[in-house]
């Protein structure tokens, strides 16, 4: 009677503390037929053996549901079953369309997509792999046999009559992808047990796998992330005792084993995008509120990203300098600033103006985000230097000295040297920038201009958004040399996701904004990098491309095995110390 001591069991839970391993959660799918809720054993068994924490997801569309659930969750497993129903694709069923299940489809659409905006890790199994190429704007056939037949390619039979423990055929990996790491071969035998399958990958994700006849059989995220679908079903090899399939569910495990860790990374620390120009938009009606397509920043991506704060900033276009213009580009930055300001108070519940780091910090503890103002381009002081106290003022907590163009303070990287560097007013604006507690940023100078700068200042100065000369050749980035000298004055430079300031074809990816970063680690030392991604001024990456997408930044520095100091000083930790040695001399 051993067994039926339950009382002993729940002892043997305490007998040491904490007494259990936090294993990630990861949530799959239930099916459902006869008013029940079920899943295959094979599922969750083949979860708990790869060390993840299975809980059963039953086919509800309620949001708050929903949306509650995904923030508890570290992995999703998509699992097999039912037919998608075609019309969810603005297709009409055809004749050799099989049984759907109406229970599940809305439900696992959205799961997808609102799973895809917040980088939680997934695998789709089967019908798993089709609900996530449709809902990530792929496409499929509704019967293979029917629709992707060619005389040149004869099909395979894709619904094998042997158990569901044993391979019927082959698919063909490719080398270059997340499969191929999993699995280690190019040639792996599979079940198969379908006759819908994916036609196309669509934008998100990429074909990684093939049977023999061309039909997909896996595909995967284009895009650096942990999404993974395989047409076969991996978990059937465990009930005949076949463990050659555990590196798929092993692998889910292990991602969301770094979701997990990057989300509570990111409620512990402090995370600063030192420059965003989505003010831009501000004429287009866009709804910061809403998870407005049209921009990077808004409310919704800041949330989904566990973004707690970002650099705001009036950009000014370099125009003439006619005591007119001067005039008007002073006004345009205090409407933009207006305008800034007017879209933090129609959303007061949810973000708030930070003027210094300590307001960033209050802030995140009453769950807000923040905004920090800055002004891109001195153009905007024009030639009246009283004008910088009434930005500094208005909590203005940096200003970028020139952009394309040269102005009256310095000489712009696109400019026509006007000055030979720094001009002399331009030196009387940086030692009132000093003065006032307003930093000093440097990024669009030219050389001449970031190195008499350098010496002009009193404080360090910053380059909010500029990357390394040495991996991308153009002028707008830092050459070694001026990186040495940063941070020898105590400086730090931000990493920006510009394509064509990571990479000179302007196809970058996170794994070049990635290797700047190392980069400039090594030249400068860690306590002189941060990231100013310049959303919504053309930045973004492939991988990393609007501020949800900002948990994809901190994974791929945990998987460079930089620590939890290090990745505070590279998310704001530096930028803001800098800020705080202006505010409190």
């Amino acid at each position: 009677m051993v067994q039926f001591n339950w009382k002993n069991t729940y002892q043997n839970f305490h007998s040491t503390f904490p007494g259990y391993k936090k294993q990630p959660l990861i949530g799959l799918t239930g099916n459902f037929n006869e008013e029940n809720c079920v899943l295959a054993e094979t599922y969750y068994q083949s979860v708990l053996k790869a060390g993840g924490t299975p809980v059963i997801l039953p086919p509800v569309e309620d949001k708050d549901a929903l949306l509650c659930v995904l923030d508890s969750l570290d992995g999703i497993l998509f699992t097999g079953g039912a037919d998608l129903n075609p019309l969810y694709m603005g297709e009409e069923p055809i004749r050799e369309l099989r049984g759907i299940n109406p229970k599940r489809d809305l439900q696992e659409l959205l799961l997808v997509r609102l799973a895809f905006d917040r980088q939680i890790p997934m695998l789709g199994i089967c019908r798993g792999i089709q609900v996530m190429t449709a809902a990530l704007d792929g496409s499929l056939y509704q019967d293979l046999y029917t629709q992707a037949i060619t005389d040149e390619s004869p099909l395979l039979k894709h619904n094998q009559d042997l158990a569901r423990g044993y391979a019927s055929h082959t698919v063909k990996i490719e080398k270059d992808s997340i499969l191929y790491q999993i699995m280690q071969t190019e040639k792996l035998a599979v079940n198969s047990f379908h006759h819908q399958s994916v036609k196309d990958a669509g934008p998100y994700l990429k074909i990684c796998a093939k049977a023999p006849d061309g039909i997909v059989e896996a595909v995967e995220s284009s895009e650096y992330k942990p999404i993974l679908g395989v047409q076969w079903h991996p978990e059937c090899f465990l009930s005949s005792g076949d463990n050659s399939m555990m590196p798929i569910f092993e692998w889910l495990v292990k991602e969301a084993l770094l979701f997990k860790k990057t989300k509570t990374l990111h409620q512990e620390i402090v995370t600063l995008d030192s420059h965003c120009d989505t003010p831009m938009f501000f004429g287009k009606n866009i709804h910061f509120e809403q998870r407005d397509p049209r921009i990077l920043v808004d409310l919704h991506k800041m949330t989904e990203g566990h973004l707690d704060a970002t650099c705001m900033v009036a950009y000014l276009e370099q125009k003439e300098r006619t005591p007119e213009a001067l005039k008007a580009a002073t006004a345009k930055a205090n409407r933009i600033l207006n305008e800034i300001e007017n879209l933090v108070e129609h959303n007061c519940s949810f973000i708030d103006i930070a003027k210094t780091p300590e307001d960033i910090v209050k802030l995140k503890a009453q769950g807000k985000k923040s905004i920090m103002l800055g002004i891109e381009n001195g153009y905007a002081v024009g030639k009246d230097i009283s004008n910088l106290k009434k930005f500094r003022d208005k909590g203005v907590v940096y200003m970028t000295l020139c952009h394309n163009g040269d102005n009256d303070i310095c000489d712009s990287h696109k400019g026509n040297q006007e000055h030979g560097g720094v001009s002399e007013f331009g030196a009387q604006v940086i030692e009132e920038m000093n003065r006032l507690g307003m930093m000093v940023d440097l990024s669009h100078a030219h050389e001449k201009s970031f190195y008499d700068a350098l010496e002009i200042s009193h404080l360090p100065i910053v380059c909010s958004h500029s990357s390394s000369r040495a991996l991308c050749n153009h002028t707008r980035n830092l050459t070694d040399e001026q990186l040495k000298a940063l941070a020898k004055k105590g400086g730090v430079a931000q990493v920006t996701l510009y394509n064509y300031f990571l990479r000179e074809d302007g196809k970058a990816t996170i794994l070049d904004a990635i290797e700047h970063l190392n980069h400039m680690v090594n030249v400068m030392g860690i306590d002189h990098v941060g990231i100013g991604t310049d959303f919504d001024g053309d930045g973004g990456i492939l991988g990393c491309g609007n501020a949800s997408e900002l948990l994809q930044f901190t994974r791929r520095l945990l998987m460079e095995r930089y620590n939890k100091e290090d990745i505070q000083k590279i998310w704001g930790g530096n930028f803001l110390r800098i800020m705080r040695m202006y505010q409190n001399q």
